[in-house]
């Protein structure tokens, strides 16, 4: 394949919403490197069929709240591609404490949050900034773009998992303190701030959510999918926003619109 394919590394690229923006980058004709936590025999099917749209698809194992994992994954991209466009922060966990009461949330959760969904991210943006700095030294239209897949609990809160709820909030802020630092290097920072998608994180409540769906929880009474996320995050990819660095665009169904 012609060098001159665009690279897109995918946090949890294999399921749910990193599944969906996988699919979306594979149309957009970029190569995509892709991690998780599952051994790559469990991800075969998934690989095939990224493959089989025309991308070249690497697969790392890596837990990127461990920060020799994410030196590792992006050693391995490094030496299999020599190059990265695009990060999308995608990867995530839940609460361990769902379920529990504020009152008796343990640390050892908000620790383990912090680590996966805030500050792996957050650093992982760092390495990749650097990277992507490198190879604009000997390619000036080198050209590169972070998204960072927030949440809706960025804003709204469920009591039961709080950790969660400030996780996406400091990933908020993370996106808005890159995106300064790294505009006058025309690297845009991008927030895309999902609401109810079908996914695996979200298949233990679907009873309760298609409840208040159907109860007009929702202005567009449905649920999203990982393909409705993975066009938000072609689109910033694209470049049709080129003048947004910093900026959220919600994929929510109109969640959170105030009404009354």
């Amino acid at each position: 394949m012609p060098a001159t394919r665009r690279v897109a590394l995918i946090t949890g690229g294999t399921r749910g919403i990193g599944l969906g923006i996988a699919r979306a980058l594979c149309a957009e004709k970029l190569d995509l490197a892709l991690c998780g936590l599952r051994p790559r025999s469990e991800v075969e099917a998934v690989l095939g069929e990224l493959g089989g749209r025309g991308a070249e698809v690497l697969y790392e194992p890596a837990d990127v709240g461990d920060r020799a994992a994410r030196e590792r994954l992006l050693a391995v991209v490094k030496e299999r591609f020599g190059r990265l466009h695009v990060l999308v922060n995608n990867a995530g966990m839940t609460s361990l404490d769902r379920g529990l009461d504020l009152l008796d949330a343990r640390e050892e959760s908000f620790e383990r949050m912090l680590e996966v969904n805030l500050q792996g991210p957050y650093f992982l943006i760092q390495a990749a900034a650097r990277w992507m700095l490198e190879q604009r030294e000997t390619r000036s239209d080198h050209e590169g773009c972070v998204v960072n897949i927030s949440s809706v609990s960025a804003t709204v809160v469920s009591l039961n998992r709080g950790d969660y709820c400030v996780a996406k909030a400091g990933l908020s802020m993370a996106t808005s303190v890159w995106a300064a630092r790294l505009a006058e290097y025309r690297i845009p920072v991008y927030e895309v701030r999902p609401g109810l998608i079908h996914s695996d994180m979200t298949a233990p409540a679907r009873e309760k959510y298609d409840r208040l769906i159907a109860g007009g929880l929702l202005p567009q009474a449905r649920w999203g999918e990982p393909e409705d996320v993975g066009r938000a995050v072609a689109a910033l990819v694209r470049g049709e926003l080129p003048y947004s660095t910093g900026q959220t665009l919600t994929v929510d169904g109109g969640l959170t619109v105030q009404r009354l």
